[in-house]
């Protein structure tokens, strides 16, 4: 394995540590600062709009530099972000330090995908890819419920200072090991475009817009449960709040077999791997609906909703990267799209919330807009006329 995706995952377990640690600390950071329920989803819905804008804007501006000097500057600022919210003396404070944070996530792992990919052969792309993801989803076996444990423990500061300190050692892991000029193995073809208007131009193809739109839909169902599992697993399962940690490595070891199966499986028939993980998410989530007060079923279902969540992974950010010619605003347009969707089902879950339906509603809401992502992904397939395969898409 090159030692630039070592480096990679590193930087994403980094990040990944951001963008889930504060699910399990939510109750608890909600009651720190005085706020609502609804107000505490703010930093999670606040986070992954600023994923959504700082994943365009972030790679546009920065679409002519070299790929890792624009990831060492990346990094450096989500740990400016997660400093801030260690030290926030209060909510609008707190806000602003996931803010910076957030502004980081879309362009690295956008950016991050492409010298991924460009570090191994082509058949073996979404394999490349799984790899670096991967830190992101060992972010959830190790660090997610080790910060709930810190949170328990020490409060949920201590957390985002670890968090800080994990971001330092990626940075250095990104300058070490990266090549400045990653090379190619056997990517024939045109040079990817760099220019922003070439990028944008690249951006044209249909199959473009439906992938970002499957995207969107599958990370909103999914994530829109994700977002008050804590209370679904203690106000509606009967779990206890030190059993959250728990229960979010479990999730989490979902996360990273999905993740690898799914990039296995995507450099096969990728198409088709796209619409069963979707159908498989859309089914769990639906089912865990209805058996969300037994503990035993809790802990199978919950697992399963990782794994469905995260297989699609891979491949809908190879997919997209290949109807646009690799384009890096394509890659980060996907990441973007990924948590515009996020920001609607955490919006979706706490309006089912406050609605009254209940800690299971969530879980319902996701599963009616996964299904509707597994839609546009078979529309997807059928328009591109083959199930999938690498020998058949753009390069």
């Amino acid at each position: 394995m090159p030692s630039g995706l070592v480096a990679l995952a590193l930087g994403g377990f980094g990040i990944g540590l951001t963008e889930f640690l504060i699910a399990g600390l939510l109750p608890r950071v909600a009651s720190s600062l005085a706020v609502s329920e609804a107000a505490a989803g703010w930093l999670i819905s606040g986070y992954a709009l600023s994923v959504a804008v700082g994943a365009i804007v972030l790679t546009a501006a920065t679409a002519r530099l070299p790929r890792k000097n624009v990831l060492v500057g990346l990094v450096a600022l989500f740990v400016i972000g997660n400093l801030l919210s260690a030290l926030a003396p209060n909510y609008p404070v707190m806000l602003l330090g996931r803010v910076v944070a957030a502004l980081c996530h879309g362009s690295f792992f956008g950016i991050g995908s492409l010298v991924a990919g460009s570090l191994v052969a082509p058949e073996r792309k979404s394999r490349a890819v799984a790899v670096m993801f991967a830190g992101l989803t060992v972010a959830n076996v190790l660090g997610v419920p080790f910060g709930a444990l810190l949170g328990e423990r020490w409060g949920w500061r201590t957390a985002f200072w670890a968090v800080t300190a994990i971001g330092v050692l990626a940075l250095a892991g990104i300058v070490a090991l990266v090549p400045g000029r990653p090379p190619t193995v056997g990517h024939p073809g045109p040079v990817p475009p760099s220019g922003l208007r070439a990028q944008v131009r690249a951006l044209r193809s249909g199959q473009v817009w439906l992938t970002l739109a499957a995207t969107a839909l599958g990370y909103g169902g999914m994530f829109g449960a994700f977002s008050y599992i804590a209370y679904t697993f203690t106000e509606v399962g009967g779990f206890s709040p030190a059993d959250v940690a728990w229960l979010l490595m479990v999730y989490g070891v979902g996360l990273v077999v999905g993740n690898l199966i799914g990039g296995r499986a995507a450099d096969g028939d990728r198409d088709r791997a796209l619409v069963l993980s979707l159908l498989g998410l859309t089914v769990t989530l639906a089912v865990f609906g209805l058996l969300a007060t037994s503990a035993t079923a809790s802990v199978v279902l919950v697992f399963l909703m990782g794994l469905f969540g995260f297989a699609g992974v891979p491949g809908l950010i190879t997919r997209v990267t290949d109807y646009a010619h690799g384009a890096a605003l394509a890659a980060s347009a996907n990441v973007s799209a990924s948590n515009v969707g996020n920001a609607l089902g955490a919006w979706l879950g706490g309006l089912a919330i406050t609605a009254g339906l209940g800690y299971t509603a969530p879980l319902y809401v996701g599963a009616g807009v996964v299904l509707i992502s597994t839609v546009v992904m078979a529309v997807a397939a059928r328009q591109a006329g083959s199930p999938g395969r690498p020998t058949s898409r753009p390069c």
